[in-house]
């Protein structure tokens, strides 16, 4: 039972750093996510996907634009990947000892559930498409699942 929990926790601390990990090189990654996709000639030719990758390239521009003249808006971001890295550091002690630390299982399943409200209400505000809002729900809706049953499992291993 306790190798199951910690394969839980482990994929959600793997989904935290890389999460965190290319939130530092994002304009770089958003120039090799658009070549290696075709970005620009999906978005010029149309179809289901035109939207999404239109909306890549209006983020990759707009990043190539606001590093040319403000690079200093960079380091947001590299503390939102710091961020990230340092949030799965929380989880390390419940990998080690899921019984003494549930509640930090307990704090990530709130979080996961409050990351629906962030992106449903702010991604409007921000005039972040509604597929995007969805792909930032993607954190909360994977994450969850795995820490739920983290949490089942840790209860089942204290009752027994």
């Amino acid at each position: 039972m306790l190798r199951r929990i910690r394969v839980a926790l482990a994929l959600f601390i793997v989904g935290l750093v890389v999460s965190g990990v290319t939130a530092f090189p994002l304009e770089s990654e958003l120039d090799v996510v658009t070549r290696w996709f075709g970005f620009e000639r999906m978005a010029r030719a149309g179809g289901m996907f035109a939207p999404g990758a239109a909306w890549v390239l209006r983020v990759r521009d707009a990043l190539h634009q606001t590093y040319a003249n403000y690079p200093f808006i960079a380091y947001g971001t590299d503390w939102l990947a710091f961020g990230h890295l340092v949030i799965a550091l929380f989880f390390v002690a419940p990998w080690i000892d899921p019984v003494k630390n549930i509640a930090a299982i307990r704090t990530g399943l709130l979080a996961c559930v409050l990351v629906l409200p962030l992106a449903l209400i702010c991604g409007p505000v921000r005039g972040v498409p509604f597929f995007w809002r969805m792909i930032d729900c993607s954190f909360g809706l994977i994450g969850f699942p795995l820490l739920w049953y983290a949490e089942r499992l840790t209860d089942r291993l204290v009752r027994r």
